[in-house]
């Protein structure tokens, strides 16, 4: 490998193992056209993973990674982003996370004006700020490179100072025992003051996360609103969330996105649940 090829390598492993063209070009002092060359021939040689604006590393050492996130599963994401619009008018104040299925939403949302959007989100700050006359609030608190987010005690703190109509949470599982679960503490932490903060909270999950499971609990189930997701979940999920007083919403079809909320299958939930 050549000088640069290891000096990115290197910066990418100090930021956590993802980030973008214009991150890895200001840190190397170099254009993004050389990044995006060294790139592709690190990728040649298996090392990252190129993707949209940036790479990960891959390998079995590399980081969970947003990029490495945000590059799966990504028509789903898109079907749960264009659901989540309905929930979301002009003027509202909403909290977006830093969950790669936020990040479609973030997307979808500059079709809205005037929000005032709270985030942790690095990308989600980048996304919405300075369009349609939104306002975008970055909280502080200690940045986590491989989230591309901020989290922690002063994170949760400023959170708190708002009033928020919609709150949109992303998780790495839902159970059906305990509901959200997350791989960090810090971040199950944060998503809980923020259901506590938000008049409505909205989860949107890709459907494999009914599968996955971890080792930190978020909100209480009962505090949540709605969940979103791609495809109808088992028995057991849909008993939980009937138990818990959680609407569970489908996505729409990719066509047209036409599809609608399943109030028959919601019906169903609440039965099975009593």
């Amino acid at each position: 490998m050549s000088h640069r090829e290891l000096e990115l390598l290197e910066v990418l492993r100090r930021l956590g193992g993802s980030a973008r063209s214009g991150e890895l070009a200001k840190v190397l002092g170099v254009s993004e056209e050389t990044v995006r060359r060294t790139i592709k021939a690190l990728a040649k040689q298996g090392l990252v993973q190129r993707v949209h604006g940036g790479a990960y590393l891959t390998g079995p050492d590399a980081a969970d990674s947003f990029y490495r996130r945000i590059s799966k599963y990504t028509e789903e994401k898109q079907c749960i982003a264009a659901g989540a619009l309905s929930h979301i008018s002009d003027g509202m104040a909403v909290f977006l996370d830093v969950g790669s299925t936020t990040a479609f939403v973030a997307k979808a949302l500059r079709s809205r004006a005037n929000l005032t959007v709270v985030t942790n989100s690095i990308g989600v700050a980048q996304t919405l700020a300075n369009h349609n006359g939104n306002r975008v609030h970055f909280l502080g608190g200690e940045i986590q490179s491989n989230e591309r987010g901020t989290f922690g005690r002063v994170a949760e703190q400023q959170v708190r100072d708002f009033a928020l109509d919609v709150a949109v949470l992303s998780v790495d599982a839902f159970s059906a025992k305990h509901g959200a679960l997350y791989q960090s503490a810090t971040e199950a932490q944060l998503a809980t003051v923020v259901a506590e903060a938000a008049e409505v909270t909205l989860v949107v999950l890709a459907h494999p996360k009914f599968e996955e499971t971890g080792p930190h609990r978020g909100p209480e189930p009962e505090t949540l609103d709605l969940l979103l997701t791609d495809a109808m979940p088992g028995r057991k999920h849909r008993r939980a969330l009937g138990n818990w007083g959680v609407r569970l919403v489908l996505a729409p079809e990719p066509e047209g996105f036409e599809g609608a909320s399943l109030d028959a299958q919601n019906k169903t939930v609440e039965a099975t649940a009593e």
